[in-house]
């Protein structure tokens, strides 16, 4: 099975391998940094957001470079573990909103253990027996064009958006976005929790078929073709970057579904075969702390997981307006069932049958 599992990750890395890019952000003191003052990590998160945190961290550790790897999820998971297999070194900080996967490094003996003093702040969910972190605090959402609601409600629940497709299925027909679970990893594993959530799920998905939906891999795909109107609505789409972009775009709404939200977290960690543990572990630091967390927030365009930090971008306002509602995943191997071949398949084969109507 491990080896199915590992031929299927190592043709999805080549066939992403020419997107990923490297950005590199030079010591602030000006001089020529050692082996040791160098800090690479490897991510998920675009360089737009990413780019507040490093150089922040550099304003306390003027001393390290940092070379950084916006990857994509699997090919982000592939590294790590093909590099610490060869006896390789590899990044010294990790993080991704893939968390199934991130979760399986950790599990799997990946991932070094460190007790960062920071991290007793963070919820106990969050955190794995000190190797894997939970950093965010992130929605999944429903997106909708403000101008093609005006004069209608806008559903608050799953069943009230069930409801709406099928009395206005001509009126929503081909105006439906979500994402494709078959090539997503954050689509899948956010409609695998729904499931858990939801028992109409596959109803909803079927009602999705009916009405064409339009399926994607990419959150900004979903959010450009909402805001010019293409589409009316995007289910389950990541709240963080939802945020950002209806803070500049009138076009964009925001729906919290009341039933539940699923929230996930990316989650960090060092891994086992890190160049420098020293620097990976200043950067957790970092990361978890109250000044890190805020510029998280404010600056970065997450969400803030540590309860301290205040703000529209935090864990804290979002207890606040929607309370119970909230449905964190939690950090553990619990995780790991969404890469179990067997259940995958059977999700995945449900999903075909709902949207064919089968």
């Amino acid at each position: 099975m491990r080896k199915l599992i590992g031929l299927f990750f190592i043709v999805i890395f080549w066939i992403s391998v020419a997107s990923a890019e490297t950005f590199n952000f030079p010591a602030r003191d000006g001089q020529a940094a050692g082996a040791g003052n160098e800090l690479v990590i490897y991510s998920t998160t675009d360089i737009d957001a990413v780019r507040p945190l490093i150089e922040d961290f550099q304003m306390l550790q003027a001393k390290i470079r940092v070379k950084y790897f916006d990857l994509q999820s699997l090919e982000l998971f592939d590294r790590v573990l093909r590099e610490s297999d060869a006896g390789k070194k590899t990044a010294d900080f990790a993080f991704s909103s893939a968390m199934d996967l991130q979760m399986k490094l950790a599990n799997d003996g990946y991932a070094q253990s460190y007790k960062s003093p920071a991290a007793q702040d963070i919820p106990s969910w969050a955190n794995w027996r000190n190797e894997a972190f939970g950093i965010t605090f992130e929605p999944a959402v429903i997106v909708y064009n403000k101008k093609f609601f005006a004069g209608r409600k806008v559903p608050n629940t799953r069943t009230q958006l069930i409801e709406l497709l099928e009395k206005q299925n001509a009126a929503f027909f081909g105006k439906v976005a979500t994402y494709d679970i078959q090539r997503s990893g954050l689509g899948f594993l956010v409609l695998a929790r729904d499931q858990e959530h939801y028992n109409a799920t596959w109803k909803l998905v079927r009602t999705f078929g009916r009405s064409s939906v339009k399926l994607y891999t990419s959150t900004a795909a979903i959010l450009d073709r909402v805001s010019d109107g293409k589409f009316a609505l995007g289910y389950n789409v990541l709240g963080s970057y939802a945020a950002t972009r209806a803070e500049r775009d009138p076009n964009i709404g925001i729906i919290m579904p009341s039933d539940h939200t699923v929230v996930l977290s990316r989650i960090a960690l060092i891994p086992r075969n890190a160049r420098s543990t020293k620097n990976g572990r200043l950067f957790l630091d970092y990361v978890l702390s109250q000044r890190g967390q805020r510029v998280l927030a404010e600056k970065a365009g997450l969400n803030a997981i540590h309860p301290a930090v205040t703000g529209n971008r935090t864990a804290a306002k979002m207890r606040e307006t929607a309370g119970s509602s909230l449905r964190p995943i939690k950090v553990g191997p619990g995780l790991l069932v969404y890469l179990d071949q067997f259940k995958r398949s059977k999700m995945l084969t449900n999903w075909e049958n709902a949207l064919t109507g089968r």
